[in-house]
């Protein structure tokens, strides 16, 4: 597939507003993809590798944006580009005003004759991801120059976004997901239920959203020509659930219909989505599981175990909720794992950190862990952490779809000191009984489970609630900083926090308290390769840190993007196991605004 005809087509997708019509132009392109259909499905949601690969292209925007100037000729250079992002606030539309291939016919580059393909700006986009060592920033550079110089303007806006991540043109997971059944999986045979499809109509399927975004509704249970039926669009997400793949996902609809997705099972070394809670009441659990298993919820960091024992096997291995490769900052939960269990587990659990004594200490501790890439002997000393398992995703087998209990049984099975403890109630006072023992030993609270549910990966359901104590905080993104003042001068002082708007992030309110100077030269160190621009002491930075940040109240303000602004904000903590796209939401800002809560 030429790139210019996947960037035509992203043009499209990025101008339309409707969620039907995106989703027949994605189902359009993934039939048209032909050999790149992998890579197409991944670009579209802005990655080059599956959500489970923790591989970056690692390509900071100063290097695209020098890349950027190389190609627009010899009298642009980088503070142009910069110049030009600062007045038109997005890469994308800074790249598409250059007019690139000035220095075509360079012998390092080809002779610029033949149109750039996906396959070529995948190849190379991997090559950068790879690229380590002295001159690797150097050598960046020149193979983006040489993509740049090779692109139209709707390639160079494409192009640019790719590598800074930034696609953000209206195609959501959930749009990814059911264009792969509507391209792959359609029949227009309404008395059967799935099967390879047969083409496409132009009709788009609901956006419903793996992770409970979007409409939650049923699909439509009729199957029109080009239409998928509700079996397919399971299948697709059952397959992406237990892949994070969607580059493989889509390949296996087209070439081996719902067997091949079915067939598709959690496996040791294939991180998946994390199962998500809603908070609830001892009541609502209550009357809606009659029986209700109440867990210790732990003020920890989420961790999915990998362990395959035997000369030929894998791991342990440790994933963050992110699915972040954590492994070498916790040896010694590889240890005790590695230690005891002696088949091939998938956890999941909480990496807790501990005193002397064996008392939960405060999340933060356990995260200054999670960051440390070196002196993580010294770090153990310091930080010492446990693993609370409390659910078993594989033992053996693939239990996805086993009763929670049974589930429990199999990780007292195979590694029973580590298990959560899990107790069945059917009763209010029983739950609240053991969420005050659960607060006095220091945890956070308690989660209250249906004792009969399924592991449904990414799903937000009602099958697990979350009940702590009311400290009302926030998830934000980072948007903005400006500098310090006095002895703070050189460290960024004050932080704009955005809530998610869709693909956007609109502002919500700063904050500055809570800080401390270790915290601030932390935070100023991690933000400054995202800033995009900067005026005065106010910075512009990419959305890539989510803040954990607490407050007394949500008010209407017209101060802010959002419409809300926070009432004496306060600084808790970095939320290291949350990616921007995990954050809160303007919709729940809306919610808790109004005292409907969560």
């Amino acid at each position: 597939m030429e790139f210019a005809a996947f960037a035509e087509r992203a043009g499209r997708l990025e101008a339309e507003p409707a969620d039907l019509e995106t989703t027949s132009i994605v189902a359009d392109l993934l039939a048209d993809a032909g050999d790149d259909l992998e890579t197409a499905v991944r670009f579209l949601l802005g990655r080059t590798y599956p959500a489970h690969d923790d591989r970056t292209l690692d390509v900071g925007p100063a290097s695209c944006r020098e890349a950027i100037a190389r190609a627009a000729g010899p009298n642009v250079t980088a503070e142009d580009v910069e110049a030009r992002l600062a007045d038109r606030g997005e890469i994308g539309a800074v790249a598409a005003g250059f007019d690139f291939g000035g220095q075509r016919g360079l012998s390092a580059f080809g002779d610029g004759s033949d149109p750039l393909s996906v396959a070529e700006v995948d190849d190379t986009l991997r090559e950068l991801a790879a690229a380590t060592g002295q001159g690797s920033e150097s050598r960046k550079v020149d193979a983006l120059f040489g993509l740049f110089n090779r692109c139209d303007p709707a390639e160079a806006r494409t192009l640019a976004r790719l590598v800074l991540g930034e696609m953000r043109i209206g195609v959501g997971e959930g749009t990814a997901r059911d264009a792969i059944a509507e391209a792959f999986l359609a029949d227009v045979d309404a008395e059967r239920e799935g099967g390879p499809g047969t083409g496409i109509d132009g009709e788009g399927g609901p956006e419903t959203g793996i992770d409970g975004e979007g409409d939650d509704t049923d699909h439509e249970n009729e199957v029109a020509a080009g239409r998928a039926t509700d079996g397919a669009y399971a299948a697709v997400e059952r397959a992406l659930q237990v892949t994070n793949d969607y580059g493989r996902v889509a390949r296996l609809a087209r070439e081996e219909g719902r067997e091949g997705l079915d067939a598709e099972r959690i496996r040791v070394g294939r991180p998946i989505q994390a199962m998500l809670a809603q908070a609830g009441t001892a009541a609502d659990a209550v009357e809606s599981f009659e029986e209700v298993a109440v867990e210790t919820k732990f003020d920890g960091a989420r961790v999915q175990v990998h362990y395959a024992p035997g000369p030929d096997g894998f791991g342990p291995q440790l994933y963050s909720r992110n699915m972040d490769d954590v492994t070498e900052a916790l040896p010694e939960i590889v240890e005790y794992v590695a230690d005891r269990v002696d088949v091939p587990v998938v956890l999941d659990g909480e990496v807790v950190a501990v005193d002397d004594d064996g008392s939960p200490l405060p999340f933060q501790e356990v995260l200054r862990r999670f960051r440390r890439k070196h002196d993580v002997d010294r770090m153990r000393e310091a930080v010492t952490c446990r693993l609370h398992a409390f659910d078993c995703l594989l033992a053996g087998d693939d239990l996805l779809e086993e009763p929670l209990r049974v589930r429990h049984d199999r990780l007292t099975d195979v590694l029973p000191e580590a298990a959560a403890e899990f107790r069945v109630v059917d009763d209010a006072e029983a739950v609240a009984r053991i969420e005050s023992a659960a607060l006095e030993a220091g945890h956070e609270g308690v989660m209250l489970k249906n004792p009969a549910s399924a592991y449904t990966p990414g799903n937000r359901g009602r099958d697990w609630l979350k009940r702590k104590p009311d400290v009302e905080t926030l998830d934000a993104v980072v948007v903005g900083a400006e500098w310090g003042e006095g002895r703070r001068a050189e460290l960024f002082g004050t932080f704009l926090l955005a809530v998610r708007d869709g693909d956007d992030y609109e502002p919500i309110g700063k904050v500055a308290t809570g800080l401390t100077d270790e915290e601030l030269a932390d935070l100023t160190e991690r933000l400054e390769p995202h800033v995009v621009a900067e005026s005065g002491t106010e910075l512009r930075i990419r959305p890539e840190v989510v803040l954990e940040v607490g407050y007394e109240e949500i008010q209407t303000s017209p101060t802010y993007g959002s419409g809300y602004a926070l009432r004496f904000p306060r600084f808790v903590g970095v939320r290291e196991d949350k990616s921007v796209e995990a954050a809160d939401t303007l919709e729940r800002v809306a919610r808790l605004a109004e005292g409907d809560g969560d």
